[in-house]
């Protein structure tokens, strides 16, 4: 299949987003378009895994969605309360997902925050956090404050180095943590380190590798939306539409559709009353949105065409 497929003439696109650009590559192969996003730094392995992702909806297709869209949390940054709770309002989503701890001194501020979004989203609305953890004592203290300040937390999404660090944030707190499935698939033990599996279907290999990844580690699952373009998110989307079960709403999106995609605006995936739609196949990119964001520095093009490669010749 990668012979059917155009690696040197994908083009390259930077999409703008907080704190600068999130950049890519757009694939096109026989049944229609695929994104291809790993970070840049990424080893030959984890960007051959990216590239399979891109190239299963563009040539083996994905497997039949059991739902016909999806639930999808409204992404709280390191705001105020009362922006806090002004998005709260206008995502009209029953899950908020509240960034924490970009600062070193920023707790009292987080705790704010947080309460600021469960006043907005009342009793019936769930509130998640993303903690990283470096040191299991500090993320322990952080997560009991910002659980007290929620009233109760859904979960905490916890990014961290290794699975024992996980297991003793697990053991200190009363908080469901949830772990990305790449790193729990690494140790093969689940049972101390993780309550919930963090799925992505880039990093995982796409939707089947996905489902295969969720049934192995024998979790409830969280989907996160790791692309980068509505063609990018709707593996995720698509993702989240198979799952036998879907007990959480999707982590909202890494770059919003609504400051810049390659579909026309009619096919971006942005949610409505909290919900994104599973489609069949992804949308395909709009001529002049894409000559809009498409990357013309032969340095950066030349880095992402040698990834392609590299991936390629790895997967």
């Amino acid at each position: 299949m990668r012979t059917l497929i155009d690696f040197d003439d994908a083009p390259v696109f930077a999409i703008p987003a907080a704190g600068g650009v999130r950049e890519g590559v757009l694939v096109e192969g026989p049944q229609g378009w695929g994104e291809f996003s790993p970070p840049a730094d990424s080893d030959d392995a984890l960007a051959a895994r990216w590239l399979t992702a891109a190239m299963e909806p563009s040539t083996v297709g994905w497997p039949d969605a059991i739902r016909g869209r999806v639930p999808v949390a409204v992404a709280i940054p390191e705001v105020d309360p009362a922006i806090a709770r002004r998005l709260v309002t206008a995502g009209r989503s029953g899950c908020a997902r509240v960034a924490v701890g970009a600062r070193h001194d920023s707790g009292g501020a987080d705790a704010d925050r947080v309460s600021a979004v469960r006043d907005a989203q009342g009793l019936g609305g769930s509130v998640r956090c993303v903690v990283e953890a470096t040191e299991a004592d500090e993320a322990i203290a952080a997560i009991t404050r910002l659980d007290r300040a929620a009233g109760g937390l859904e979960m905490v999404e916890l990014k961290c180095r290794s699975v024992e660090i996980a297991a003793a944030v697990r053991r200190g707190v009363d908080v469901p943590i949830a772990v990305d499935a790449v790193l729990l698939s690494a140790t093969g033990s689940t049972s101390d380190a993780a309550d919930i599996a963090v799925l992505r279907c880039g990093p995982l290999g796409g939707v089947r590798r996905a489902l295969r990844r969720a049934e192995a580690l024998g979790l409830p699952c969280v989907v996160n939306l790791a692309g980068l373009t509505s063609i990018g998110m709707a593996g995720d989307v698509a993702l989240a539409a198979v799952l036998p079960d879907l007990p959480f709403a999707c982590g909202p999106a890494a770059v919003s559709p609504a400051d810049g995609d390659v579909v026309a605006e009619a096919r971006s995936l942005v949610p409505a009353d909290g919900y994104l739609p599973a489609a069949p196949t992804p949308a395909a990119p709009d001529p002049v949105r894409v000559a809009r964001y498409t990357v013309t520095d032969p340095a950066t093009v030349g880095r992402w065409r040698e990834l392609l490669r590299r991936a390629a010749a790895a997967s």
